[in-house]
């Protein structure tokens, strides 16, 4: 089956920012800023920023003054961006944004001329392998530091269990891997892809677990969540369609009633070169 891109909604990139923020391991922003220039500013390209939670999240914990570079195709997106700018580095100094509509798949090395950072969220399983292969290139040719955040692997635990869990699940993976108009799609094996990229060019790469572990507080991203989750199931399993009706009220009931709890499995790479 080939697909087409499919556009991602400001509403659904509101909705897990403070879990995505949450999930993320400040563990790592403690290495990156080991290697970040100590003097001037910071110039950090954003791939795929959408509204740009991830400078939100990053860049108060970053010294300095920075100017970020948001990259994304969805100019709507590009606007929330730059209407929702980060608030003032760790020691207070200024940051700006400057929007770049693009397909960043298609970046050169001149468009991430002096970096000091390349930073992306929620991007790599949404790439093709000759995709992420070209994006090592580039950031490889770059030599900055390489920021990638939450990247799907592939695990979802729900509690309490069900017995269809496990086949959603695996047809839900499945879709993550699906064929596409630019090739198959990587999904949870593009962290072990990148890993194994960013090393084989001689960078050193820390992996770090990102899990979103959503309870009742977090009930209507659950709810959310599960019915994109099993709606890609469906669509990559059209028996699941039939077999799943009386699953997914009960599971939608449980997640809107703070009643089910998620576990879906993310990971964290910071690059150095």
């Amino acid at each position: 089956m080939i697909v087409e891109r499919t556009r991602v909604s400001g509403e659904w990139l509101d909705l897990r920012e403070p879990a995505d923020a949450e999930a993320r391991d400040p563990e790592l922003v403690q290495y990156l800023c080991r290697h970040l220039p100590s003097t001037g500013c910071l110039l950090i390209h954003d791939l795929g920023c959408g509204t740009g939670s991830m400078g939100r999240w990053l860049a108060p914990l970053l010294p300095g003054p920075q100017l970020w570079i948001l990259h994304d195709r969805d100019e709507d997106l590009l606007d929330v961006a730059a209407a929702e700018p980060p608030g003032p580095a760790a020691d207070g100094a200024s940051v700006s944004v400057e929007t770049r509509p693009c397909d960043v798949t298609q970046l050169r090395s001149s468009d991430l001329a002096d970096a000091s950072l390349v930073t992306a969220s929620a991007l790599l399983d949404l790439m093709t392998r000759g995709e992420l292969d070209r994006l090592i290139n580039l950031c490889t040719n770059v030599e900055c530091p390489v920021f990638l955040s939450l990247s799907v692997v592939g695990r979802v635990d729900l509690v309490p269990a069900d017995p269809l869990d496990s086949r959603v699940s695996a047809a839900f993976d499945a879709h993550q891997r699906r064929m596409t108009e630019r090739g198959r799609l990587l999904g949870p094996d593009a962290t072990a892809a990148a890993v194994e990229g960013f090393r084989r060019r001689g960078a050193e790469v820390f992996v770090r677990p990102t899990p979103w572990l959503l309870s009742a507080a977090q009930a209507e991203l659950a709810a959310e969540w599960f019915i994109g989750w099993i709606g890609a199931a469906r669509e990559q399993s059209v028996d699941l369609a039939s077999e799943t009706c009386a699953y997914e009220r009960r599971r939608l009931a449980e997640a809107r009633a703070g009643e089910l709890a998620v576990t879906v499995g993310h990971a964290d790479l910071l690059v150095l070169p």
